[in-house]
C-alpha cells in the first residue's frame, strides 16, 4: 500500500470538508483519524491504528467491511452492461428482480418497491404515498401525522417536521404542519407504567388518544421504528406495535414502519415488524439494504395502497432521478445474497442472548450503567448518576461525559460507538452482524476498563 500523508489529508479536511452533525468551529483534525481502509468489522486509519467498529458505520454495515471485492464486481459487470437508466416510466432488470426479491422477504402486507436514495428520502416518499393514497380514497384532508418523542426520522424538510428530537428542529422552524408527537417505548422511565408494576401499553393507547383529538378524517398516517434509535433503544412491549396495528387500522390511518436501521437483520429478522409480528402499510428502509457500500433506500407498501393508486388511476406523483440505479441495485442483490449465503442474520439469532448477557454484566460492575435495553444486534447503555433514583446527569456533566471523557477514551482505546444524549445520556453498541463471541469480549474488556474512570469523574463533579 501507497503512504498516505495523514497530516496533508487533515489539512485539507480542515479546509474543504464539512463534516456531518460535526461542530466545526474549534475543530481538531488531529483527535479525529481518517479512516482509511477495512476488514471483518475493523476498520484502520492512515496511521494503520486498529477500531473495533462497534456502531457499524452508522446502524448500515450488516455484512462487514471484507466483501467489497464480490460486491465491486457485481457493481462492475453491471456497469459494463448499463451504467445508468431511471425507474420513470421505464426500468432496468436489476431494480426488477431486486423488487421482487425484497416482496419474498418482507411481511405479507408488502409486495411492492419505490426506490430512493437514502433514508430520509424513504420517509419523504412514506409522507407523499400516504397523501396520495387517502386522496385517491377520497379523504384528501388526511395529512397529519403522528411520530414518537425523540425519535429520529431524517433530515430533510418532511423527515425533520416529524422527527422529535427538539434540538435538531428548532433552527429550522416552521416544518411542516399537522404533526404530533406521542410517548416512546421506554419502560425505565415510562410515565404511562412507572407505578404501574409492569407494562400496561398505555405508550400505545396514547396514539388512540391523540387521533381521536385530531379528528381521525384528518390523520394520514403513524410512524415509528420497531425498536426507537435516538434515547438508546427503546424496545417495545412485545405487544406494543400490534396494538398500534390495530388502532390504526380502526381508524383507517397507515401505519408505517421506519425499519431504516432495525431492518436488514439488526434486530434479528429481515425486518422488525417480522420480529414483532405486525403487518405495517408502509415500510422505509436503507442502510443495510446494502450494507453501506451504495446508498440506496426505498419505500415498500402493498396492494392495500397499490390497489387503491391502480382502481382510481391515481399516480404516484413522485419520483427519484438516482432512485433504484442499477449499479446500486445489482450491489443490493450482491449484499442480500452474500447475506444469506452466510447466514448471517442467524449469526445474530445465536448471539443475541450472549451480547445482552455481557452487557448486563456491565451493568452489575459499573455504577454508572443504569438500564441495558436493545433487540439483536442492536444496544444502549443508559448512563445514570445514582443507579437506585436513576437520577441522570446535567448539560454540563453530560458533556464531561460523553464528548469530553468517553467518545475519544473509547476511540483511543480501539472501539467505534457512540456516546449520546439524545434524550438521557447512553452508550449505543450495534455492531455488524457477522461480530463473533470473540469480538463481543474485545469490546466488553474495553468497557471494563474505560467505565470506572468514568464514574470518577463524574463522581468528582458533584
Amino acid at each position: 500500500m501507497a503512504t498516505i500523508d495523514t497530516a496533508r489529508l487533515q489539512e485539507l479536511a480542515i479546509q474543504h470538508l464539512w463534516l456531518h452533525f460535526t461542530q466545526m468551529a474549534g475543530f481538531d483534525p488531529d483527535k479525529h483519524p481518517v479512516m482509511a481502509r477495512g476488514d471483518d468489522i475493523y476498520l484502520y486509519d492512515t496511521d494503520g491504528n486498529r477500531y473495533m467498529d462497534f456502531l457499524s458505520g452508522l446502524f448500515t454495515v450488516q455484512i462487514g467491511y471484507s466483501h467489497g471485492e464480490e460486491i465491486g464486481q457485481a457493481m462492475l459487470e453491471q456497469a459494463m452492461e448499463l451504467p445508468y437508466y431511471t425507474n420513470w416510466t421505464y426500468s432496468h432488470p436489476r431494480a426488477i428482480e431486486l423488487a421482487a426479491k425484497l416482496a419474498e422477504i418482507t411481511p405479507a402486507s408488502i409486495d411492492r418497491a419505490f426506490f430512493v436514495s437514502g433514508g430520509s428520502e424513504g420517509v419523504e416518499g412514506a409522507l407523499k404515498l400516504a397523501r396520495n393514497y387517502h386522496t385517491a380514497n377520497g379523504e384528501p384532508m388526511r395529512r397529519k401525522v403522528i411520530a414518537r418523542k425523540i425519535a429520529y426520522h431524517g433530515t430533510t424538510y418532511g423527515a425533520l417536521s416529524i422527527t422529535g428530537i427538539t434540538g435538531i428542529r428548532s433552527m429550522f422552524e416552521p416544518l411542516m404542519s399537522g404533526v404530533r408527537h406521542v410517548s416512546p417505548t421506554n419502560p425505565y422511565r415510562c410515565q404511562h407504567c412507572a407505578d404501574a408494576g409492569g407494562c400496561n401499553l398505555k405508550c400505545a393507547d396514547e396514539v388512540a388518544e391523540v387521533i381521536e383529538f385530531e379528528d381521525p378524517s384528518t390523520v394520514s398516517m403513524v410512524i415509528m421504528e420497531p425498536v426507537q434509535n435516538a434515547g438508546g433503544c427503546f424496545t417495545p412491549h412485545p405487544e406494543y406495535h400490534q396494538r398500534v396495528n390495530e388502532i390504526c387500522r380502526e381508524y383507517g390511518v397507515l401505519h408505517v414502519a421506519d425499519e431504516t436501521i432495525c431492518g436488514y437483520g439488526r434486530v434479528g429478522e429481515w425486518y422488525g415488524a417480522i420480529r414483532y409480528e405486525y403487518e405495517p402499510d408502509i415500510i422505509t428502509c436503507a442502510k443495510g439494504l446494502t450494507s453501506g457500500y451504495q446508498p440506496m433506500g426505498a419505500v415498500l407498501f402493498g396492494p392495500r395502497i397499490a390497489d387503491a393508486l391502480i382502481s382510481t388511476e391515481s399516480m404516484y406523483m413522485h419520483g427519484i432521478t438516482f432512485g433504484g440505479h442499477p449499479i446500486v441495485a445489482a450491489a443490493a442483490l450482491k449484499n442480500l445474497e452474500i447475506m444469506e449465503r452466510e447466514d448471517v442474520i442467524g449469526n445474530v439469532r445465536r448471539n443475541e442472548d450472549y451480547l445482552r448477557d455481557q452487557l448486563l454484566g456491565l451493568k452489575e460492575r459499573h455504577a454508572i450503567v443504569g438500564d441495558v435495553r436493545g433487540a439483536g444486534y442492536f444496544w444502549a447503555m443508559e448512563l445514570v448518576r445514582d443507579k437506585a433514583t436513576r437520577e441522570t446527569f446535567n448539560e454540563q456533566e453530560c458533556n464531561v461525559l460523553l464528548r469530553d471523557f468517553l467518545s475519544p477514551t473509547l476511540l483511543k482505546e480501539g472501539l467505534l460507538c457512540r456516546a449520546d444524549d439524545r434524550g438521557d445520556p447512553a452508550i449505543q453498541i450495534s455492531p455488524p452482524l457477522i461480530t463473533t463471541r470473540e469480538q463481543i469480549d474485545e469490546a466488553i474488556a474495553i468497557f471494563d476498563r474505560v467505565l470506572p474512570e468514568a464514574e470518577r469523574r463524574m463522581a468528582a463533579m458533584r
